[in-house]
């Protein structure tokens, strides 16, 4: 492949789009290889689909080298295949709904489980057709209600989904490992630095679940690691370790105390500590925080409240994927004048069960604790409030904020905590989908056996944006050469017989079966093109300039900076070699 920038459909920039806030999308823009159509939406131009299409080959080839098989679905989807399973109703918002001139329900997909089980129900029958795994890459939809970063979350993206199917739990573990692998083999080719972490399934249902994420700081997951037994999990996954149960019948009683003006828990600690003469700390106190939950395709909302020590805050993203496919809000003025018992900044747990109001507590509020909380009237609060003895919660729920330093769920070790974007997810599925269309196999003796299943996903348009966050430099892009639009880009600078030297280089190195970006513009600066080349981000970079008329040419490792002159008589033989390393 040979690409002439004289004639390359390409315009680079100088400055930052106004809308960008990461560096890929930054980057992606001011290097020409994506355009933004509209919020959450972009085209491709001709180096960014060479990238694409790189890094889709790189997944193709390892899911075929695992042994799946490639099929392809429409993206235009009837609504009955959903209906079945309950998700359109539970993808609520997210999903493009749309109709045909009839009337019909449809939908743009958002992923294809639905799709897949339905495939192989009609095709495959008996237990001999089994274990069977399909995949396709295309693209999917999701009506995002914040669509940001470029290409990182967007409304239209490019995706890998594979689906296994299995006789029983042993195939399944099977399947999900071998997935595992493949995806660390993808994965280390494109070059991205990845993190392995427990997840939550959220409404794709199932079991066992593992994100792979990509560390950077523009990440908008939150996961934590122990680097004493090396857990590491999704901020949505990871687990409190509960304290045993407490005796509490020695225990003071409940006390209620005035608290005028202390509608926060630091103005609650500050009051109670100097004039009731306790002695307290934030995580001594219970926060009680009331959220209103409602179930997509659902006119029912539920009123539920949240226990946790006061020196933690709800982290609504762990909220929602204990509570899914509930949707939490926060409870507004108009919803607590709907509810006189709930005395807001006041509130305690001693009466909710009274008002019929389901109470889930943090783990760490376990039986025996107590605490100082609401007394449920204006200005007061209780102390020696006790778990079991004065209240009892419906149940635990993991929502409170992880902080770096809390103790590991498996060793209890110190975590610590990072951001990362997912690039991957694999699930143990389970029968969830089977069990909604009857997906049997007849066993050897004639008995049906339900299918169990897994589901694997890989964002391929994304990994373009996360390789793009993770190589990168003050200059601009850095491909890994797997993944970059060319193996060599070389820059004729532009004096003499400099361009047409660059040309009959490149020329030959195509013939040797190189990739090859060749910069001929004519009557543009060398340093335009240099920094186009900087910009551009090709791993290896030739320049011939001014040292020709001495016959050597500058070679540039753009992944090090590294500089060195070769002669250019020798110049096909050893970039071969440096792009072969």
């Amino acid at each position: 492949m040979l690409l002439r920038m004289s004639s390359l459909f390409l315009r680079t920039l100088r400055d930052d789009p106004a809308d960008a806030e990461v560096p890929s999308h930054k980057l992606l823009v001011r290097a020409g290889y994506v355009r933004r159509v509209a919020p959450g939406i972009y085209s491709w131009l001709p180096l960014g689909k060479l990238v694409l299409e790189n890094v889709t080959r790189i997944v193709r080839e390892e899911m075929n080298r695992m042994g799946a098989q490639e099929v392809l679905f429409p993206a235009l989807l009837p609504r009955e295949y959903y209906e079945a399973t309950g998700r359109w109703t539970e993808y609520g918002d997210t999903l493009f709904r749309l109709q045909d001139r009839k009337g019909a329900d449809y939908l743009l997909g958002p992923t294809h489980e639905e799709l897949f089980t339905d495939m192989v129900k009609g095709e495959y029958s008996s237990y001999k057709d089994y274990p069977v795994t399909l995949y396709q890459i295309q693209t999917k939809y999701r009506d995002e209600a914040r669509p940001r970063a470029g290409i990182l979350r967007g409304r239209e993206f490019l995706m890998k989904d594979s689906y296994s199917f299995d006789l029983d739990d042993d195939g399944l573990k099977h399947s999900y490992e071998q997935h595992r692998e493949a995806y660390i083999r993808t994965f280390d080719r494109l070059g991205i630095h990845y993190k392995i972490v427990f997840a939550q399934s959220g409404a794709m249902g199932g079991s066992a679940s593992e994100e792979f994420l990509a560390p950077t700081p523009t990440g908008e997951d939150t996961f934590v690691a122990c680097h004493s037994c090396g857990y590491a999990a999704n901020a949505e996954a990871v687990t409190t370790t509960a304290p045993a149960a407490r005796p509490y019948d020695d225990l003071p009683p409940l006390a209620v105390m005035d608290t005028p003006d202390t509608p926060t828990i630091e103005t609650l600690v500050s009051y109670v500590n100097e004039h009731h003469g306790l002695s307290v700390t934030a995580a001594d106190t219970l926060k009680n925080v009331v959220v209103k939950v409602t179930t997509p395709g659902s006119d029912k909302t539920e009123t539920l409240i949240i226990g946790v020590p006061g020196d933690r805050e709800v982290d609504f993203k762990r909220l929602e994927a204990a509570l899914a496919p509930g949707e939490p809000a926060i409870f507004e003025a108009a919803d607590f004048a709907k509810h006189p018992g709930l005395v807001r900044g006041y509130i305690g747990p001693q009466i909710l069960r009274e008002l019929g109001i389901r109470y889930l507590v943090d783990p760490r509020v376990a039986t025996g604790t107590s605490w100082v909380t609401g007394a449920n009237e204006p200005g007061r609060h209780a102390a020696n409030v006790v778990a079991g003895r004065d209240f009892t919660p419906d149940g635990t729920i993991e929502a409170a904020e992880i902080r770096a330093g809390d103790p590991c769920p498996r060793c209890g070790a110190e975590l610590s905590i990072d951001r990362g974007i997912e690039i991957g997810h694999i699930f143990q599925l389970g029968r969830k989908y089977a069990d909604a269309a009857g997906l049997d196999a007849l066993g050897p003796d004639g008995k049906p056996i339900r299918i169990t299943m897994g589901s694997y996903g890989i964002g391929v348009s994304r990994a373009v944006a996360v390789i793009a966050e993770q190589a990168h430099d003050q200059l601009g892009l850095v491909w890994p050469r797997e993944v970059a639009p060319a193996d060599v880009h070389i820059v004729g600078t532009g004096k003499d017989n400099q361009v047409e030297a660059a040309l009959e280089l490149a020329g030959e190195l195509e013939s040797r079966g190189l990739r090859v970006l060749v910069d001929d513009r004519p009557q543009v600066s060398p340093g335009v093109k240099f920094k186009d080349a900087e910009l551009l981000g090709v791993p290896t970079v030739v320049v011939i300039g001014r040292g020709l008329s001495q016959g050597v040419i500058e070679l540039r490792d753009r992944v090090t900076g590294e500089k060195s002159e070769i002669p250019l008589a020798e110049a096909a033989d050893r970039i071969m070699a440096v792009t072969a390393a």
